[in-house]
């Protein structure tokens, strides 16, 4: 079961008799740019309430208090154990109360007990070197440092500023000659904890092996058997000059006045805000069986998962958050697939959008602050490459705004550490005339998923854009952002059409966005559709913003780049008009369906539009041969697991049915004993990461869009949604507006609209 709060997350499990939980904190990147987790805590109760040939055993996540109870029964005795995190302080908190005196023994256990290198199969986990051979890039995951005192125990991971992964990046990209001026996240990074058992003492060390990774255990024992105990673990991760800074910084964590009542209390209101913000329930009160409600009850649960790092430094990741489970494989607790630090952002938009429609503005800014932290680098490179403005961001990036080495070039270009060879630098590109021109170029991206791919923090920018409309929250240090972004786009394809055609426009005035990539399946793109529906989107509702964001003259700039974008391309098939995924592009690469972009997120074909039909057609005639022909599975473009939008775009074009079934198919699948827990290796046959949350977020999209669509003033309530299924729900429109709907098709709708002008803005399915 996850536990948390604030930017901490648990995994918590009962095996045997023993209490276990895995720690893990926001930004915990080590010198490989690897998420390591902070530990492991287990718990032993003696006597047992979980043993016993008559004893009870529950396992209970209370939503509403944003904890976990454990409660054991037997003939002799009964005891709970209540484990919560509080939301405003790095601090995890162990309960016990029994039926009478017991000794508990606490264990903190830790695997990253000697140095250890890195084997080739285990290198998805730092993913700038995805298949590099340990023989010619030697990694290493280094030891932590353990203080043991008589009553308590401290512990830590110091970064060792001369084996980074940034440094060796810089080097590989050419960028060392403005290594100094670069943000680097990863130097003098310290990240560990602090535990203490009241009146609990250390006794000695444990050993073992838990899954396939040895371990060594720090006990604590009770004093003597008491029918309460309190256990308090500190997680603390800082940039420090010096070790003893990151050690004054844990002091005051651990000096902290106010009481655990206050904390609790403080807690309560916090969970009580949350869960009062917005809702969906389906058939309510029919329970497990029913797949409405199952569909329902997940939604919460996934909701929950998100809460758990509400205030994090780094955003939730899309592959395991917090919350990564022991692999299968033999592999660390610290494994995770598609790296920790590095960021792929079509995975990870999933998890932030549905936080719009569900009021969960304040938990969005970790993710906005991820590209607000790294735009100085991204503009550095972006000048150094191309001698222009702007913030460049690739589709893969590290926490700090540069590409990550594999995706720079897989290998690393030779297969070792150094400067990428020129070689690899130089491409052929076309001009207007056809004809072909080699360039040269050290900031291409020589993998061929990602290469040319810069789009999509363009749907990080709407969601900003979004969130000041929906909330009403001052965006104003964002800004800054979103400009420079537009900037790079506008800069850049000019730059290149200069290059190739002589003129920074076309014939028609129109900016040629070429080379681009639609998502990583249309490659050597021009006019790449998810980029021109971004740009014509984005600025648009720049254009739109309240008069403090910019002044008249910004706001003509912005006008007269908005006429240079060009139109979102159609084309001809089986005598339907449908959306391309580009003008034109070289090959296709991937298994994505970027023409529906243009339905979701960027609503240019959908209900209420009169171009609704050409995304209809789009979705039903719209997939690409040459992608169907690289799979045996049927309708690959239109799958339903992991990443893939289907049920979105069918609710986006009033589908219900397709709706309803990729709905189904999405938040009923297969996952762990958690039902929120999804995973997706079934489908890929590889190990894609539980639980893997951008498949929770597209689900959740899916839902919220069958309840709620809205475009320009227009509210439409129910546009998508099974008419046999019951739905109480709450959600948030542009406008600072909300919706609470409880529908029944036996009785009258029952509709609340705040404010109440927006009354005027309805339309009922």
């Amino acid at each position: 079961m996850p536990l948390g709060g604030g930017d901490i997350g648990c995994n918590v499990w009962v095996e045997n008799g023993d209490i276990l939980f895995y720690m893990s904190r926001s930004g915990t990147f080590d010198e490989n740019n690897t998420l390591l987790k902070l530990g492991r805590t287990r718990l032993k109760l003696s006597p047992n309430p979980f043993e016993g040939e008559d004893a009870t055993f529950k396992q209970e996540l209370n939503l509403r208090e944003g904890c976990i109870y454990i409660t054991g029964k037997n003939s002799t005795m009964s005891a709970t154990v209540k484990l919560w995190v509080e939301v405003f302080q790095p601090k995890i908190h162990v309960e016990i109360e029994s039926s009478v005196p017991i000794k508990v023994a606490s264990d903190f256990e830790i695997w990253r007990t000697n140095d250890k290198p890195i084997s080739k199969n285990e290198r998805m986990q730092c993913l700038s070197f995805l298949d590099t051979e340990p023989e010619i890039i030697p990694l290493t995951t280094y030891k932590d440092s353990v203080k043991v005192e008589k009553e308590s125990i401290t512990w830590f991971h110091r970064n060792k500023n001369d084996d980074l992964v940034f440094h060796k990046e810089v080097t590989q990209q050419r960028l060392d000659d403005i290594r100094e001026q670069l943000w680097n996240p990863l130097e003098n990074l310290t990240f560990g904890g602090y535990m203490k058992g009241k009146s609990m003492s250390f006794i000695g060390n444990t050993e073992g092996k838990y899954m396939h990774t040895n371990f060594i255990g720090y006990r604590f024992e009770s004093d003597q058997p008491n029918e309460r105990h309190e256990i308090d673990i500190f997680l603390h991760v800082s940039q420090t000059k010096t070790l003893s800074e990151w050690e004054t910084q844990l002091d005051s964590l651990k000096q902290n006045k106010n009481t655990k009542i206050e904390a609790w209390k403080k807690n309560m209101i916090w969970w009580e805000q949350f869960w009062n913000r917005s809702h969906i329930v389906i058939n309510d009160g029919k329970g497990v069986g029913d797949q409405g409600w199952e569909i329902g009850r997940n939604y919460q649960l996934f909701r929950y998962i998100l809460a758990c790092n509400a205030y994090g430094d780094y955003p939730s990741k899309f592959n395991g958050s917090l919350f990564t489970v022991d692999n299968p494989d033999d592999l660390t607790p610290d494994f995770r697939m598609w790296g920790g630090g590095s960021f792929t952002a079509q995975n990870q938009r999933l998890v932030y959008w549905p936080m719009l429609r569900s009021g969960d503005f304040d938990m969005m800014h970790s993710q906005f602050k991820y590209y607000l932290r790294a735009k100085n680098n991204a503009e550095l490179r972006t000048q150094h490459y191309w001698g222009h403005n702007g913030a460049g961001f690739t589709e893969q990036i590290a926490n700090y705004g540069l590409p990550i080495g594999d995706i720079y070039h897989y290998m690393w270009g030779e297969g070792k550490l150094g400067v990428r060879p020129d070689s690899l630098s130089t491409r052929t590109l076309r001009n207007e005339k056809g004809e072909a021109v080699e360039v040269k170029s050290h900031g291409f991206l020589a993998n061929n998923w990602c290469e040319d791919q810069y789009d999509t923090a363009l749907e990080f920018c709407l969601m900003i854009l979004d969130m000041e409309s929906y909330s009403g929250e001052d965006i104003s240090k964002y800004m800054p952002l979103i400009e420079s972004c537009i900037t790079f786009y506008n800069e850049h394809y000019r730059y290149w059409n200069t290059k190739l055609n002589g003129e920074p426009l076309n014939k028609q005035g129109k900016l040629n966005i070429y080379p681009s990539s639609a998502a990583e399946t249309y490659k050597v793109a021009l006019n790449a559709t998810p980029l021109v529906a971004g740009l014509q989107t984005v600025l648009t509702r720049m254009l739109e913003l309240p008069e403090k964001y910019a002044s008249v003259e910004k706001r003509n700039q912005w006008k007269e780049l908005l006429k240079t974008v060009p139109s979102v391309s159609l084309m001809e098939k089986e005598g339907y008009t449908i959306i391309a995924p580009a003008k034109e592009w070289e090959r296709v690469n991937n298994i994505e369906f970027p023409a529906m972009y243009a339905v979701y997120p960027y609503n240019f074909y959908g209900l209420g539009n009169e171009r609704l039909q050409i995304g209809v057609d789009t979705w039903l005639y719209g997939e690409d041969p040459q992608i169907m022909k690289r799979d045996t599975r049927s309708n690959i473009q239109k799958s339903d697991f992991c990443w893939f939008q289907s049920g979105i775009f069918c609710a986006r074009l009033g589908l219900t049915e397709d709706a309803k079934d990729y709905l189904k198919r999405k938040m009923l699948a297969k996952s762990s004993r958690f039902p929120a827990f999804w995973d997706n290796y079934i489908n890929f046959g590889t190990f894609c990461q539980t639980p893997d949350l951008d498949h929770g977020g597209a689900g959740m999209i899916n839902l919220q869009e069958m309840l709620l669509q809205t475009k320009d003033e227009e509210l439409r309530i129910l546009p998508a949604w099974p008419k046999e299924w019951d739905v109480k729900f709450k959600l948030y429109a542009p406008n600072q507006t909300t919706i609470e709907v409880d529908y029944s098709n036996k009785s009258p709708l029952n509709l609340k609209v705040t404010p109440e002008v927006r009354k005027k803005d309805l339309i009922v399915n």
